[in-house]
């Protein structure tokens, strides 16, 4: 009985909690904002720009394009900025120039990726693509800054736009913290369209979100010769199929079946179930050897992903796969060199929300949304790279709907079929906007986060 009393106290107190957001006159900035997004010259000039965003895609480091378009639009609304932040990275300020300062971020690069989707607007780089929606979160950035500026007088304090490079495996985010221009920054915000949740929801969860995540390659040498007389050969092909099926046995042997999640998209919602799916992940992507039928390679090449979602975790994985590739290798007679390609790629830590911003997003998007329209979901195997804003200062990361079920239905990210629907605009940039200024009058001074340096500016 008496954890009973506590469960009903904590519920009663944050019910209150909620209330007393609800009634103190804020409640009605989010709805407010999003009607501003939607006015039809705001809305068309959002689809213009992220269509020729979309139209010339550019890899991690490699934005100039990109990141030009995005001055001339912060200069259109008379937004400063800083320029260049890690390569090709912006950061635009609105406000008061002044502590305190929170930001609210985009990440700009596109994939390696042909696009498949023939309209009007497909990308004019071949082997290019925005295929995980980032020219649409440019796009929302840009839009929230519009918004916030026709908010300027109101903001008490500053908004820090980031202009993120490289998201895709290159830690633009490590860079951008690395050089030092967001360390007085007391929280952060950032979103991820969703093409398998309805349009007008949100999904998200308090603590882990995202697993951490790193790559490996590795070359298994034998020794070639002819198919026909494989005796007189080492085979590397034969010990790198070895390596794989030992590598899966990590996550069906090794990791803790009820430390676990799995993840099901269904129509417009997040359902996650525990059934003993481990909550690591080992995945070879990557198998080349060989040119000919009748030729056994001198070597063969093999790389993947790992995940998990604590660094212990993610950790002894790392350790465990290169103990496994080795000791296959030397079972069939052959060498392995392991690389975890941490200089070009460097490893994710898991994205992590804080829990005060879980509280707090959740009252932004039902005074926005409605409450029905914001889901909890359980993590998933994904990574991001916002998480390394996570390590440093308070951070929160949320997905954005953008099924419409009356219209086919939408590919997965990372798919060279994959569309943006473009309805989503005025939502994301109205959430960025709203987040950020509510946080600024109300939120900022009432909630106790972890301590961060103090400076008197950014």
């Amino acid at each position: 009985m008496g954890c009973s009393r506590w469960v009903c106290l904590v519920f009663v107190l944050h019910l209150f909690y909620q209330g007393l957001v609800a009634s103190n006159g804020f409640s009605d900035i989010p709805r407010e904002l999003l009607d501003f997004a939607k006015k039809s010259e705001v809305f068309d000039w959002m689809v213009g720009v992220r269509r020729k965003i979309h139209e010339n895609p550019e890899l991690g480091y490699e934005e100039f394009e990109t990141s030009k378009l995005i001055r001339a639009e912060l200069d259109k609304m008379g937004v400063k900025y800083k320029y260049p932040v890690a390569v090709t990275g912006v950061l635009g300020f609105i406000g008061t120039g002044e502590p305190p300062f929170v930001a609210i971020r985009a990440d700009m690069d596109a994939l390696p990726i042909q696009e498949l989707v023939e309209w009007q607007h497909k990308s004019k780089i071949p082997g290019k693509m925005h295929g995980c929606g980032h020219d649409a979160h440019v796009t929302m950035l840009l839009g929230a800054a519009k918004i916030l500026q026709e908010h300027r007088e109101e903001l008490k304090g500053t908004v820090v736009l980031v202009f993120q490079p490289a998201e895709e495996g290159g830690g633009g985010a490590k860079k951008i913290l690395e050089e030092g221009v967001l360390d007085n920054v007391k929280a952060i915000f950032g979103l991820h369209v969703e093409p398998h949740l309805s349009i007008g929801k949100v999904a998200s969860r308090s603590g882990p979100l995202l697993a951490g995540s790193g790559f490996f390659e590795a070359t298994i040498s034998g020794k070639g010769g002819h198919a026909a007389i494989p005796q007189h050969s080492i085979d590397p092909i034969l010990a790198a199929s070895n390596v794989i099926v030992s590598l899966q046995h990590l996550v069906s042997r090794e990791a803790d079946p009820l430390d676990s999640q799995a993840y099901f998209p269904a129509s417009n919602l997040f359902i996650c179930f525990s059934l003993g799916f481990p909550s690591i992940v080992v995945t070879v992507a990557k198998f080349q050897g060989g040119g000919a039928f009748n030729v056994i390679p001198d070597s063969v090449t093999i790389g993947g992903t790992f995940r998990a979602f604590s660094k212990e975790s993610f950790m002894k994985l790392k350790q465990r796969i290169r103990e496994v590739i080795k000791g296959q290798a030397a079972v069939q007679r052959c060498s392995a060199t392991i690389d975890f390609l941490d200089k070009d790629k460097p490893f994710f830590p898991a994205t992590v929300n804080a829990e005060a911003l879980h509280d707090y997003f959740r009252i932004v998007a039902r005074d926005m949304l409605g409450i029905d329209n914001v889901n909890n979901m359980n993590p998933l195997m994904g990574s991001e790279d916002f998480s390394f804003y996570q390590e440093v200062m308070p951070g929160y990361f949320f997905f954005l709907g953008m099924q419409n079920e009356t219209l086919a239905k939408l590919e997965s990210v990372h798919s060279p079929y994959f569309q943006v629907n473009e309805d989503i605009l005025p939502y994301g940039a109205a959430l960025h906007a709203s987040l950020a200024l509510r946080y600024l009058l109300e939120f900022q001074p009432k909630v106790s986060l972890p301590e961060q340096n103090h400076h008197d500016e950014l």
